[in-house]
């Protein structure tokens, strides 16, 4: 019992991913370095049908790479506790209890024959505990009763990790898990769940492929996207999308360098393809400075390897084996130096947290699962743990099993095991937790990978062609294509839950049909998909959005479409088209369309609307939309949630300021705004070829300045409408009187935003009612959940505000935001407590 309470060991484990452009090698890697048999045909790791695996990995000793179980692992660390808080436990027995030390004192090879012994003395010291207890009677009982529990249960546990005994000496031996998954573009987005700042990963490229070249799949159809592209992607979601901001020190052939997390080692495959060493080396080194200049931000987390593996299966001489051996044991050393050196695992680990691992335990190999697992575990796993269980069911399976010791120390154990990637941890989605990683890869891929329909049913062929050309989906859709999994409505209601809080999709107010829930996943389309013909409209120039390349030097493809999904909500339309990276909303009250669309490492806004033979009624539409675009600033808008989602999604990179930008009319370069000439409205000087002229662009999108505006048509003004969701204007002005509440109004009110808003909004929550960015940043990044980060925020404002205080300032906040639903009904539960 006392080592159940307060037994740790350091951290032993830690994960490292194969990530890389898609059929480059990386499974051909990994099984030449843990020592396993190339297959002649490796197929690429893809979703063919349900028994294909979606994550491989190997356990591997970091000492000597031979293979383990993780199970294994853990049991073995459990064994060492125990032994070793018994051991301490040995010196200071008082008298009474030396007849047990007799029995701890024995062989270890006795106790594995005995496993009575450590289960009487557990009973022995919670006998002790229970005799310095209160002495009142019926306390004393219920401690007892407790205690018979406790040790019931500790007789369990360890009669299992006793019977499962693997050696007799103590193992402080580090060991490194291995994961690779699929390099498919498609399966970027489906990433950032199950990446972690606390693993390692081995970044593989095509030695053989120049980086601007566009990726070839294995049946040699090329792809829109570059190698480059490809592994910025990966860069991105690695160390872009980690909060971590921790250096380390490590030492690899006698060269002390500082590090920042993660670590990312650059290898190489197809060796075979190279026509000599030097070869190798020179082509090695042209993209280590392809990769510096394309992502400078990310050269302290990158460690340029050298090593070029020749993974030809069917090259199989003395030399290329011992080749291949070389370079295993080269990249093995590196490894090694890393994890040696890493903060995390220095951690102290609970032996609490390794029995619920083992409870929690799904392995992604059933084949080489041990089948020595005491029944009492197999019958908590089989009764409490299932594919999706949410942060309560877990705590109330710590508790039943004495391995709760509060809320923060839960969430750190759930933290941990996902780091190790034995559980997908999202704190987010109020707190979900799958304890089977390769089950839900298979299920977000299935949804958003589609592969041609083999249904004979023609409902069904629809479904599949509305998704791929118009990057929408249905509820019968996904009821379909999840068909095969067998599961019930809560687990698919998780799933999506989950797939919205890392923005995969997004949900679609659909009005029409209650029924039916439509979902928007840009992820769906095709690069085949025809642009737009914007023949006859009349389009403005382009302005760019995004970031000095010395900032963020790239935009991934999962920030845009999480950008995408963001705009559908804040304008609430469901009338959208979309092609391959670009997208196309309807703002029909505004007579003006807006495009998005993804323009390399920067975000390219136009709008446009639809040319007429009157001129009048052009003339009238013309007016209207620049009045619109003065107004509402969509630009304004794009821009501040592609700055949040950013400080979200990217941690690593929060701060960093977003900007406009401008193409310059002579060498095509990107211009800031903030190189405009303040003496010459809408005049611009490149820094690049020191072209000063004047921008069409900023014609377009900053027309006029506000003191301008105030001469606008009377009559176009009253047409103009300032809310798509036309907020009527009593509403307006009863947000001009303040309302006296008391605290209890004040909760309720925030309660109901809390569970309303939606968690994007969160953080524009807290700048429109003029907090600090700090204090909001602290809140919207920090462990809570959705309410909870609602909740705190609007705290903080009222706290703030003191005396001052005055819910209509809420209200008011939530209309500019166009969250007039939420508005709407707060006035109206002010106005029933009247």
């Amino acid at each position: 019992m006392q080592a159940l309470q307060q037994g740790s060991c350091k951290n032993k484990v830690i994960r490292a991913m194969f990530a890389g452009p898609e059929c480059v090698g990386k499974s051909s890697i990994m099984r030449v370095f843990t020592q396993q048999q190339l297959a002649i045909v490796q197929d690429p790791t893809q979703i063919a049908d349900q028994s294909d695996k979606m994550v491989y990995l190997k356990v591997y000793k970091i000492k000597d790479r031979t293979t383990y179980d993780i199970r294994r692992i853990w049991d073995n660390n459990v064994q060492q506790i125990v032994q070793k808080t018994h051991d301490t436990q040995i010196n200071s027995q008082q008298i009474g209890m030396e007849s047990q030390s007799a029995v701890w004192s024995t062989d270890r090879q006795l106790l594995i024959n005995d496993q009575h012994a450590i289960i009487q003395s557990a009973a022995v010291y919670q006998d002790n505990v229970a005799s310095t207890t209160s002495p009142d009677a019926d306390g004393l009982a219920v401690q007892s009763t407790d205690s018979n529990m406790s040790v019931e249960r500790c007789r369990e546990f360890f009669q299992y990790y006793y019977q499962t005994l693997i050696n007799t000496t103590t193992d402080d031996s580090q060991y490194a898990k291995i994961w690779d998954f699929g390099g498919q573009s498609i399966y970027h987005v489906t990433h950032q769940p199950f990446l972690s700042g606390n693993s390692m990963y081995i970044l593989v490229f095509n030695i053989e492929q120049n980086i601007h070249d566009r990726v070839v799949t294995r049946d040699g159809k090329q792809l829109n996207i570059t190698y480059l592209q490809s592994m910025q992607e990966w860069l991105t979601s690695i160390i872009g999308g980690n909060a971590n901001q921790a250096k380390m020190t490590a030492t690899i052939d006698n060269d002390k360098v500082e590090y920042s997390l993660p670590i990312v080692i650059l290898v190489a495959s197809h060796g075979d393809c190279i026509t000599s060493e030097q070869d190798g080396i020179d082509r090695f080194k042209e993209l280590e400075r392809q990769l510096r200049a394309a992502m400078p931000r990310y050269e302290s987390n990158i460690y340029s390897s050298r090593i070029i593996f020749n993974c030809n299966p069917k090259d199989d001489s003395d030399a290329i084996l011992a080749e291949r051996e070389q370079c295993s044991i080269r990249l093995h050393e590196i490894m090694k130096s890393f994890v040696q050196s890493l903060p995390f695992m220095c951690n102290d680990i609970p032996v609490r947290w390794y029995i619920m691992a083992t409870i929690l335990h799904t392995p992604i190999d059933s084949a080489n699962d041990d089948k020595v697992v005491s029944s009492y575990i197999s019958q908590i796993r089989e009764s409490r743990v299932h594919k999706i269980m949410t942060i309560q069911e877990i705590a109330s399976l710590a508790k039943d099993y004495d391995l709760y010791e509060g809320d923060d120390e839960l969430i750190d154990m759930l933290s941990y095991l996902h780091d190790l990637g034995e559980v997908i941890f999202c704190g987010q989605a109020d707190g979900i937790i799958v304890t089977d990683v390769d089950w839900l890869l298979r299920i977000f891929r299935a949804i958003i990978q589609l592969h041609d329909c083999r249904s004979g049913s023609f409902k069904i062929q629809s479904l599949y062609e509305e998704a791929e050309k118009t990057g929408k989906i249905s509820t019968t859709y996904i009821d379909y294509v999840l068909a095969p999994y067998e599961i019930s409505d809560n687990i698919k209601k998780s799933i999506i839950d989950l797939m919205e809080t890392y923005d995969i999709l997004c949900r679609i107010k659909n009005n029409s049909d209650q029924n039916e829930c439509h979902y928007f996943v840009p992820y769906l389309l095709r690069p085949e998909v025809e642009p737009f013909d914007l023949s006859q409209y009349h389009k403005s120039h382009t302005l760019y959005i995004g970031y000095e390349h010395s900032d963020i030097p790239y935009i991934p493809d999962g920030i845009y479409y999480c950008l995408l999904s963001s705009c559908l909500k804040e304008w609430n339309n469901t009338d959208v088209a979309l092609y391959y990276q670009c997208a196309k909303y309807n703002l029909i009250r505004d007579h003006h369309y807006i495009i998005i669309k993804k323009d390399k490492s920067h975000i390219a806004v136009q709008y446009c609307y639809k040319r007429s033979d009157q001129h009048e009624m052009e003339q009238f539409v013309k007016d209207k939309v620049k009045n619109s675009i003065f107004v509402k600033k969509p630009h304004k808008v794009i821009r501040e949630k592609l700055s949040s989602i950013v400080n979200d999604r990217m941690p690593k990179f929060k701060g960093a300021v977003c900007q406009y930008y401008i193409k310059c009319c002579k060498c095509k370069e990107l211009i800031s705004l903030r190189n405009k000439v303040q003496s010459k409205e809408h005049w611009i000087q490149c820094q690049t070829c020191d072209t000063l002229f004047e921008s069409q662009t900023m014609i377009d999108w900053i027309a006029c300045k506000e003191e301008n505006c105030k001469g606008i048509d009377e009559q176009l003004e009253k047409k103009l409408t300032l809310n798509d969701n036309s907020v009527d204007r009593n509403k307006n002005d009863q947000i001009q009187s303040t309302i006296n509440m008391s605290d209890q109004g004040y909760l309720e009110c925030f309660d109901i935003i809390a569970k309303k808003l939606n968690r994007e909004r969160v953080y524009r929550l807290g700048i429109q009612l003029k907090l600090p960015d700090n204090e909001v940043d602290d809140i919207c990044h920090g462990s809570f959940t959705r309410y909870e980060k609602t909740y705190k925020i609007l705290r903080l404002w009222r706290n703030k505000s003191g005396k001052q205080a005055d819910i209509n300032q809420v209200i008011a906040s939530l209309r500019d935001m166009n969250e007039n639903d939420i508005a709407d009904i707060i006035e109206a539960t002010l106005d029933s407590s009247k």
